[in-house]
């Protein structure tokens, strides 16, 4: 199963909000962090507000931040709604509101395949994931480091070796 792009960013800009809970995030700063476009950012909080995941406060001290506890998101929940819409959205611009025949049998069983995967993300929450990436955090900085420096030495290295032929 693969998730839209929206669901995973989604997913992404959720996480730096807990991260930073109880203050606000510019949607520029998760731009940039993420490397989104800022124009897809503003889309996806839109539409994280809209299902109730996030609240924005306008003006120039203003940002997004959890509507609700992390531990109160569920991350099948934020799936659901993520691509619920992107599946509304898909369906208005294709003006087919419902399939007929065969595409309806398909329909419904690739809907009860989505439902099975939701359900195995609804035992996990936001709160869940962040404590998961503060403990690979620093094991990554390292390995990230290690290979960093273990690559400098070969660059470094390379044009001397080329140079003594």
């Amino acid at each position: 199963m693969r998730l839209s792009k929206t669901t995973n960013y989604a997913i992404r800009i959720l996480l730096d909000c807990a991260v930073a809970t109880p203050n606000l995030v510019k949607v520029a700063e998760i731009s940039d962090r993420r490397d989104i476009t800022l124009q897809n950012t503003f889309k996806i909080v839109h539409l994280l507000s809209r299902a109730g995941f996030i609240k924005a406060t306008r003006g120039r001290h203003g940002g997004v931040q959890l509507a609700k506890p992390a531990a109160d998101i569920r991350i099948g929940d934020v799936v659901r709604a993520m691509e619920l819409l992107n599946l509304e959205i898909e369906r208005q611009e294709s003006g087919h509101s419902v399939a007929e025949g065969q595409l309806a049998a398909l329909d419904q069983l690739f809907d009860n395949a989505l439902d099975a995967f939701i359900s195995v993300l609804d035992e996990h929450t936001l709160e869940q994931m962040i404590k998961v990436q503060r403990k690979e955090k620093p094991a990554n900085t390292r390995r990230t480091k290690a290979v960093t420096a273990g690559s400098d030495v070969a660059r470094r290295s390379a044009p001397a070796s080329a140079d003594r032929r």
